[in-house]
Parts: C-alpha cells; sequence; structure tokens
C-alpha cells in the first residue's frame, strides 16, 4: 500500500490526543483505526478524513454540520448508521478534532 501522509499526520493527530485512553492501533481497509476498550473508535483514512464511530440516535443532528457525510465502503456502498465520515478539512485543527474525537469516545462511556 502506497504511503497516505494526511492518513499518517491525522493518525498521529488521534494518537497525541486520545494516549490517554490507551488506544490499540490496527490497520484495517487502509484506514488506521483507533480501538478503545476492544472496539473501534475512530479510523484515519485515506486523504485525512476521519472515520467517527456515533451514536445512531444523533445521525442526523451530526450529518448535518459541514465536511460530514455518510460513511463509504468502496465507491457507493454506506456503511451501518454508527458510522459518519468527516473530511479532512472538517478537522483541520486541533478543537475540530477533539470534537470528533469525543462524540466518538462518548460511545465507551456510556
Amino acid at each position: 500500500m502506497p504511503a497516505d501522509a494526511a492518513r499518517d499526520e491525522v493518525a498521529a493527530r488521534i494518537r497525541r490526543a486520545i494516549a490517554h485512553h490507551d488506544p490499540r492501533e490496527v490497520m484495517m481497509f487502509g484506514s488506521l483505526t483507533f480501538m478503545v476498550d476492544g472496539s473501534i473508535a475512530v479510523a484515519a483514512r485515506r486523504g485525512g478524513a476521519l472515520l467517527v464511530r456515533i451514536d445512531p440516535r444523533r445521525r442526523a443532528e451530526l450529518l448535518a454540520r459541514p465536511g460530514v457525510g455518510p460513511a463509504l465502503i468502496g465507491p457507493t456502498r454506506t456503511m451501518e448508521a454508527n458510522w459518519i465520515e468527516v473530511a479532512a478539512e472538517a478537522i483541520a485543527d486541533d478543537e475540530s478534532l477533539a470534537y470528533w474525537l469525543e462524540i466518538s469516545l462518548q460511545r465507551h462511556h456510556r
């Protein structure tokens, strides 16, 4: 697999932000996934996008935010309702990345 600098940069930012959760990293389908408490929380995707696991009850609210869309597998197949994709531009600063990491991590601490 060719290197993806944007994915690697987002992964490094995620790594720093959630280190206190003791995440486990696993490469899956071209994404570097971060597992917390045994399940996938987020993944750094090709091009620097972020795959975020969410509470599906918040899906419509979160999809309305700029730079957010349904997570896809391949060019057209939509993932389950508890996954969304956040464009690289929407996580350009640490504050916006932290927002999405918190959304994902909330699922683990209910």
